[in-house]
């Protein structure tokens, strides 16, 4: 019986998720090191307010990579969201209200166009459909707008990307709701079991009764769907829009899913390593900023994470740490 709940605190503590507090606290302490204003309870509050936008997408992306795929169109479909809503608010005189509605209706559609080119073609990759549609959404936001900006947005919509609840940024109230919901869908629902039985074996889950196809376009939407949401945010924060805004975006959601622990073979991860990823790189950038390090050299950094987070599981550290208390035993 003691053997067991040993084994059992063993297993526990070597989850992937306590690496990651590690390293979120280990980017703290090197923040607080490099500038007195980092540790600022309202600044890091508030900071919240600058890299959260991005995070809506990270919790379809925790799905699709399960399911062994990728969508590297998310930045586009921000782009090209936020692109049609300003242009229906300023140039075609629709209300905001509904601009907002339209633009998580395109965000929605280009997800769906991805989810049934790759289920259509399956012989293509979600990385080559994604890169597709990556450009191509791009590309009709800068057909849209051409190389200009565009803003003028009613006072209310600034809330969005600025307003406070009780003293909580809105955006923070927000992302702990779909932080929730996307994690109760994944590990609680039939649903999420379904994703993980396809990502362990998709031919499998086919015979099985899964209906494999349908669920894959429901996880693009849902991405196109969360890339909108971020638009919105995104574009309430700048108070305007254009057609290269969320550069590099997916470069940032996949290192946070792929540092977050979720496999990129598939079948394996959980919702709340990608979590604990997204403050680490959020903060990281945020720290950084404060001591004016270059935009190239966070991409470096967050290629150094994203590699680090690849390759660590494949070391097998419980065999290492087993060997480890081994020899001190003996010893």
């Amino acid at each position: 019986m003691t053997n067991k709940q040993e084994f059992s605190l063993k297993k526990f503590f070597l989850q992937w998720e306590w690496l990651l507090i590690l390293v979120f606290l280990l980017v703290l302490a090197i923040n607080t090191h490099l500038s007195p204003y980092f540790l600022n309870g309202a600044g890091l509050r508030d900071a919240t307010m600058i890299f959260l936008d991005k995070a809506f997408i990270v919790f379809p992306m925790v799905m699709i990579m399960i399911l062994r795929d990728i969508d590297i169109s998310v930045g586009s479909t921000v782009a090209l969201s936020s692109v049609v809503m300003a242009t229906l608010y300023n140039n075609l005189g629709v209300p905001m209200e509904a601009a907002i509605i339209i633009c998580l209706l395109v965000g929605a559609l280009c997800g769906l166009i991805n989810g049934l080119l790759i289920i259509k073609f399956k012989e293509l990759s979600a990385v080559i459909v994604t890169l597709g549609t990556m450009i191509l959404y791009r590309g009709l936001a800068y057909v849209i707008l051409e190389d200009q900006a565009s803003g003028n947005f009613p006072e209310w919509f600034s809330f969005f990307g600025w307003g406070h609840v009780a003293g909580i940024p809105f955006i923070l109230l927000v992302f702990v709701l779909f932080a929730i919901g996307f994690t109760l869908l994944l590990h609680k629902t039939t649903f999420g079991r379904q994703i993980f039985a396809m990502g362990n074996n998709p031919t499998a889950s086919r015979f099985s009764g899964v209906q494999v196809d349908k669920i894959k376009i429901i996880v693009f939407v849902l991405a196109g769907l969360m890339a909108a949401i971020t638009a919105i945010f995104l574009a309430s924060r700048m108070g305007s829009t254009r057609p290269n805004i969320a550069t590099n975006y997916e470069l940032d959601v996949i290192a946070m899913v792929a540092l977050g622990g979720i496999s990129t073979a598939g079948g394996k991860g959980r919702m709340l390593g990608a979590i604990i990823a997204i403050f680490i790189i959020g903060y990281l950038q945020y720290g950084l900023g404060l001591i004016n390090i270059a935009s190239q050299t966070m991409l470096v950094i967050i290629g150094i994470l994203l590699i680090v987070s690849v390759v660590i599981p494949k070391l097998n550290l419980k065999g290492i740490f087993s060997r480890f208390v081994k020899k001190r035993n003996t010893n």
